[in-house]
């Protein structure tokens, strides 16, 4: 368990949360944004005290109980519960770190999916394999150093050297989306030293600091369209579809193009010299 990332993630949303949120009414001037500390104590059914000792990471570690009614009491959604119960090591049982290989049946989805470019990404956002329609809509994968297929890396660190058309128009949030990836990465896994190194490197950027500090947890749309201009084809618009999977802690991330549309017709051309999926121990 980790008292003090719990008490900082308390303590953040807190300050975020406004007492007209909670349907509470205005009461005096306010020292500090968001809830008091008396406020969230009560709403959660807790003495004042102890929730105190939570936000200063002192005192006895909280129950599931405890948390869940905290986490109600600050109006978390349940990407935020989440987080906060794998925080408090209550989540359930978990390796010590990120299954990094592919498992068999999402080998033979890459391969049944020849008219969409998928990529499989791990816990920690590398990329642990793709297919071939990936590789000529992102550039040579295989070819990339083992960090350099991080996600997070290739975002915050590497943007201004990246190839055009690893570069995608999304949202505006996407930074946001990948540092609480990166978080509850580290909710998870707390001791694997390979998502330590990767938040040690990615402090160096200003952007996922200031991310990092403020404790918010993006969750990006259901259906979401990314932009990309290609070096060969020109302009795609594509269809982003992101399939869990639980049991590994993986995601398989396929783009895909409108029926009939010009993206589509630019793609299949795409997909003309596309290779065999590919595993990342199967890489040179």
């Amino acid at each position: 368990m980790n008292l003090e990332e719990v008490a900082a993630f308390l303590r953040a949303r807190r300050e975020q949360v406004k007492p007209r949120d909670l349907g509470l009414r205005p009461s005096g001037r306010r020292r500090t944004p968001g809830l008091r500390r008396e406020e969230v104590a009560e709403l959660a059914g807790i003495s004042t005290e102890y929730y105190a000792q939570l936000e200063q990471a002192r005192g006895r570690h909280p129950s599931r109980e405890v948390l869940t009614s905290v986490a109600e009491a600050l109006g978390m959604d349940r990407h935020e519960r989440t987080v906060l119960l794998e925080l408090a090591g209550l989540a359930a049982s978990l390796p010590p770190s990120p299954i990094r290989t592919p498992g068999p049946g999402v080998m033979h989805l890459l391969a049944r999916l020849p008219d969409a470019a998928v990529t499989v990404q791990d816990a920690k956002l590398d990329i642990i394999a793709w297919n071939g329609l990936a590789t000529a809509l992102l550039g040579d994968i295989a070819g990339l150093q083992p960090d350099r297929r991080n996600l997070a890396r290739r975002y915050f660190l590497e943007r201004p050297g990246e190839p055009p058309h690893f570069r995608f128009e999304a949202d505006g949030q996407y930074g946001a989306y990948l540092m609480a990836r990166v978080r509850r990465a580290f909710a998870r896994y707390p001791d694997d030293p390979e998502i330590n190194r990767l938040i040690r490197e990615l402090k160096r950027s200003d952007e996922f600091r200031e991310l990092w500090e403020s404790h918010l947890l993006y969750t990006p749309p259901r259906h979401l369209v990314k932009r990309t201009e290609h070096d060969e084809v020109g302009p795609l618009e594509l269809d982003c579809l992101v399939i869990e999977i639980p049991e590994d802690d993986q995601q398989v991330v396929m783009l895909t193009p409108e029926p009939g549309s010009v993206s589509a017709e630019r793609l299949a051309r795409l997909a003309l010299n596309a290779h065999p999926p590919v595993r990342v121990q199967d890489a040179p």
